[in-house]
């Protein structure tokens, strides 16, 4: 066979009829039929071929070649068939439905090669073998033309095409009919009667199949996609009232739980903890070469003993932890709800206003809604609004008093540039503590605190800031506000350690005992509370109340009894319900404050979260004192003092001491 495996077929034949060589060089595409056959002189092969509904055609064998399919002589091919050969007859005419081909019998599963007389493939005219002529001609189907294909079936004729009739050969020897492989295989051809009916349609390839079910996947993932992300949107959400919309009703809102800002009092079966079990516990930790020169003193709060004593009454720098005696004072000398005004008041005509100071330093200058890093704080734009309010718009000039303190704006022992890195000058009245970031309480802070307030107000007010004045007795007021109350002052002033806010603080004690709302008034009327209520004092020495100036001077041990009462139990000492709001504003280890950052070692990770305390640091000088549940549930009291060590060394002792007290059993 040729390598296109396409059988060649002779182009010697001539035209029946009229006896000359054809123009397309013999082949024909259609022969009339001819009225009498004789045997050729090579033997010819009548090969029933696939009765494509319009033609039976006689093949002359081809001859001999290297290249060309075999000629056998099947005079002489032995019979392997054990039915009788049928020779078709002519038939009369028959409709379209009697004449379909019957179904052929089942093959096998492997595919056999085409034989080389079956229906050839399309081929130019020089090629294509000679075929009966009809009364119209046929047109090749797809199927047809793709039956040279070796690998493709074997097509079967339309079922609506009308049969031609069949031309039987003349004298055909009495043999079966055979078929012929290329490879030169011979085997038997199944005769065919004319009657057989076409075979079921092909059902559709598997591949497009796949390629049907494939884009359909992938259209109902797009469309799933597509849905999904558009009931995603919150707006389709909400329209339908999906469980993830977000203006769905979650339920109601839970009820807040009621939080006591106090610590409560010791189980009545917790193990009392003893001297020997505390020095015990401390030994190690009290003994770091980082802390110095350490004093200080442990108590039960519950019996009032003195558990543990290093030179406790030793009078050493406290630094800020000066303002536990300071807020205890104003605790003492006040309600906790106290709040201080500041007001506006007409001046000495009626175009005037007077700022009448009143000693608060948290006054906001942010608009309503915003808070700065004072909780509560009045805003300086309500007092405005009240006062165009109350005059009718016809104040031009505005003034300011602070004369309800007196004295020096700084104390002595501060540094001179503590004023305004570490705290404000101090005057009655200040926007957001001096801070020039309302929300920063570690910012800078201004300068003139009270004449910046007095800018402000003019400013917003369409006046004229005036300078110093003093208010008129009994003047009209014009607008007023107020702090926050005593109690929430002294708990940020104690967290955040806030030196301004101490010393104002101080100075509302002054005041309240009647004494000069100066640095030194005020420290004497701190000292003075604290005595009059039974703690010694006598040789203790206050600055300020801040405790920023170095020449402070206090004892380790009044700092523990005075937090001891403040941790008492309840009912047992009527100074103990006034303290008690002072601890709730302990800097907590590892969690707010001045201690939020600490408590992050190994060998003090167990006081986070246990140890409340008030810290304080200067050159040379750290302190801590607070309170701290041990592990049976037994509030301890301690006050710790070192100087003459490293900042963050020392720190980092005080820690472990104050850690050891929450892991001991201390008996």
């Amino acid at each position: 066979m040729p390598s296109n495996e396409q059988p060649e077929w002779p182009s010697e034949d001539t035209d029946a009829g009229s006896g000359e060589s054809s123009a397309d060089g013999g082949a024909t595409a259609q022969l009339p039929v001819p009225g009498k056959v004789s045997l050729p002189e090579s033997p010819t092969l009548f090969v029933p071929a696939e009765r494509d509904a319009e033609k039976t055609q006689f093949i002359p064998a081809a001859k001999p070649d290297a290249e060309s399919t075999q000629v056998i002589d099947l005079r002489q091919v032995p019979e392997q068939e054990t039915e009788p050969h049928r020779v078709p007859r002519p038939q009369p005419p028959q409709s379209a439905e009697s004449a379909q081909p019957r179904p052929q019998s089942a093959q096998p599963e492997h595919r056999p090669q085409q034989p080389v007389q079956q229906q050839p493939p399309q081929q130019s005219a020089e090629s294509a073998p000679p075929r009966p002529q009809s009364a119209q001609p046929p047109q090749q189907s797809a199927q047809q033309q793709s039956a040279a294909e070796p690998s493709q079936p074997r097509p079967q004729p339309a079922p609506n095409h009308e049969p031609s009739q069949p031309v039987p050969p003349a004298a055909v020897p009495p043999v079966q009919p055979m078929r012929i492989e290329p490879s030169g295989e011979i085997h038997p051809a199944e005769a065919t009667t004319g009657e057989e009916k076409p075979p079921a349609e092909p059902e559709a390839k598997p591949k497009r199949r796949r390629k049907g079910v494939l884009i359909g996947s992938i259209v109902a993932l797009v469309l799933v996609v597509a849905v999904g992300a558009a009931l995603a949107t919150p707006y389709v959400s909400n329209r339908l009232g999906l469980p993830w919309a977000p203006n769905l009703p979650k339920g109601d809102s839970p009820q807040p739980v009621p939080v006591a800002l106090s610590l409560k009092a010791p189980s009545a079966s917790a193990p009392e903890p003893t001297s020997s079990g505390v020095s015990a516990a401390l030994a190690g930790p009290a003994a770091n070469a980082a802390l110095g020169t350490l004093t200080g003193a442990v108590i039960d709060p519950a019996t009032g003993e003195l558990l543990w004593d290093r030179n406790s009454g030793q009078f050493r720098t406290p630094a800020s932890t000066t303002k536990l005696l300071t807020t205890s004072a104003a605790l003492l000398a006040m309600d906790p709800g106290t709040q201080l005004s500041t007001k506006v008041v007409q001046g000495s005509s009626p175009d005037t206003a007077v700022i009448v100071a009143g000693g608060d330093i948290t006054l906001s200058s942010l608009p309503a809604g915003q808070q700065s890093v004072y909780a509560g704080a009045a805003h300086l734009d309500d007092l405005v609004a009240q006062v165009k309010q109350a005059s009718g718009g016809a104040i031009k000039k505005v003034q300011i008093d602070t004369s309800i303190w007196s004295g020096a704006q700084t104390a002595p022992g501060w540094a001179p540039d503590d004023a305004p890195i570490y705290t404000a000058a101090m005057t009655p009245v200040m926007l957001d503590g001096g801070l020039t970031d309302p929300t920063n309480d570690h910012s800078m802070r201004v300068a003139q605190p009270a004449n910046t307030v007095l800018q402000t107000f003019a400013q917003r007010l369409g006046a004229t800031a005036s300078g110093q004045a003093t208010a008129p007795q009994d003047a009209k007021v014009l607008g007023e506000v107020k702090s926050a109350p005593l109690s929430e002052l002294i708990a940020h002033a104690l967290e955040a350690s806030d030196n301004t806010l101490a010393d104002a603080i101080g100075r509302m004690t002054a005041i309240a005992t009647g004494a000069d709302a100066s640095f030194a008034g005020a420290a004497q009327a701190t000292l003075s509370v604290l005595s009059q209520n039974g703690f010694d004092v006598s040789q203790v020495k206050l600055s300020d109340n801040s405790g920023l100036s170095p020449q402070n001077s206090v004892p380790a041990k009044l700092l523990a009894q005075v937090l001891a009462v403040a941790a008492g139990p309840d009912g047992k000492d009527p100074r103990t319900a006034k303290l008690r709001p002072m601890l709730a504003g302990l800097p907590v280890a590892g969690g707010s404050g001045t201690l939020a950052d600490r408590y992050d070692a190994p060998n003090s990770r167990s006081g986070k979260g246990w140890v409340r305390a008030k810290t304080g640091t200067l050159s040379g000088v750290h302190t801590l004192a607070g309170v701290v549940l041990d592990e049976d549930g037994r509030v301890l009291v301690f006050a710790l003092m070192s100087d003459g060590a490293d900042q963050d060394p020392a720190r980092a002792a005080l820690d472990v001491v104050a850690a050891s007290l929450r892991g001991c059993g201390c008996r």
